[in-house]
């Protein structure tokens, strides 16, 4: 099925503002046909994955199929191994058959891959090796992470309450090029003869230009602000890349457009995180901006993700790893999961009602109290994976309005 991606109008300080969806404007990516409204039955792809990933993904996979319900969708789950689990099945990371029914699918929901089992592994049989590759066989170029600081979390922010208030950002990750995917890679001998280890920052001007327009969009849609963020005064790829986010500006004449080193980004991000609204920038520096994004909001157990395409399903998933320390103890945070679960309704199926369902679930869950360790604080209800999934469920049931405390 065609990628369907739409972002909508919030109002500003809404608790999902970076992702979250009112009155939809439609914003599709270039190559996908409109979904068809009378559609209400999907096929989703669940890889639950290693560690915490089964249990987070359990959660979310009740909690669609309640909001579903409710909303008079239906699903069909093809659960499907990737990662490490994949692996000890099958000696492959991403099996082809795992490949093949994710591309059939509506929207894949991932939980979560890796461990340290397969840490000495060689590379090609790493479970990172299968989720790049899934990246790659999905054509999944764009990678939105949103970093939203909710107000009943903002004291579990490391930073000051008046640096973390109100932090509302998206950053949008290029994926499937850049240092992760150059060539040549590799490992060899110097002129010295001493073995090294050496990779390729490398992107056309395609890739850079269909993911600074995405980011545009992206940008009209929220304040009008877009950071580009590069290494441009050392690197060449980054150099390339200021230069076609430049031209392309032009394009976006609504659009406020800065630019700023990676090296200051994250520095930035730390000392004044409100300055930003929209961040594009490349595969690794996305991958490293993003999670640093993610701990201003109090825990990396929080936030979703969802990567897209010109067409075909998206990949949905929580952006934090898979915890092997906690793996099996009731201990995860499900939310991140569960938030992942609304953008798959949203971005993936246009489905925007259950979407919100779920988003005002997750308010209604924390402003009642309930919180896994990585979130508890003094005067909350400290739970586990499986009773914090039950909580979500009763408020999806209720549909309780969104309210920020």
């Amino acid at each position: 099925m065609a990628l369907s991606m739409q972002l909508f109008h919030v109002k500003p300080g809404s608790p999902f503002h970076s992702f979250s969806l009112r009155r939809p404007t439609p914003l599709r990516c270039s190559a996908a046909p409109p979904l068809s409204k009378s559609k209400r039955s999907y096929t989703i792809t669940l890889l639950p994955g290693d560690g915490i990933g089964p249990e987070v993904i359990a959660v979310a996979k009740d909690v669609l199929l309640l909001a579903g319900s409710l909303e008079g969708i239906n699903y069909e789950f093809r659960e499907m191994l990737l990662g490490g689990a994949a692996l000890d099945a099958t000696g492959l990371p991403l099996p082809q058959e795992t490949l093949s029914v994710a591309k059939q699918s509506d929207a894949v929901l991932l939980g979560a891959i890796g461990g340290y089992k397969w840490d000495k592994n060689e590379k090609h049989l790493k479970p990172e090796t299968g989720l790049l590759q899934l990246r790659e066989g999905l054509q999944v170029f764009a990678n939105l992470r949103p970093a939203t600081v909710f107000p009943q979390l903002v004291d579990a922010s490391t930073l000051k309450r008046d640096v973390a208030e109100g932090v509302d950002l998206m950053v949008v990750r290029e994926l499937t090029g850049g240092i992760y995917f150059g060539k040549p890679r590799g490992f060899g001998t110097n002129e010295n003869g001493e073995e090294i280890g050496f990779n390729t920052e490398v992107y056309a001007a395609h890739e850079i230009d269909r993911i600074a327009r995405f980011a545009f969009k992206i940008a009209q849609k929220r304040h009008g602000k877009l950071c580009s963020v590069d290494k441009a005064n050392v690197l060449e790829a980054s150099m390339f890349w200021r230069k076609r986010v430049i031209a392309l500006a032009q394009e976006y004449p609504d659009v406020e457009l800065s630019h700023m080193y990676v090296d200051n980004a994250s520095m930035q991000l730390i000392r004044y995180p409100k300055q930003f609204d929209t961040i594009v920038t490349n595969n690794i520096f996305g991958d490293i901006l993003s999670d640093e994004a993610s701990m201003i909001t109090g825990s990396i157990g929080m936030l979703p993700s969802a990567s897209l395409g010109d067409s075909g399903p998206g990949l949905f998933e929580p952006i934090h790893g898979s915890a092997p320390d906690i793996a099996g103890q009731d201990k995860a945070n499900p939310f991140a999961t569960v938030l992942s679960a609304a953008m798959l309704l949203r971005y993936g199926l246009g489905e925007e009602k259950a979407a919100e369902r779920i988003e005002n679930a997750v308010l209604d869950t924390l402003n009642r109290g309930f919180r896994t360790a990585d979130i508890y604080s003094d005067g909350t209800k400290l739970v586990g994976c499986k009773q914090l999934g039950e909580e979500i469920l009763k408020s999806v049931e209720s549909d309780v309005p969104a309210a920020a405390v």
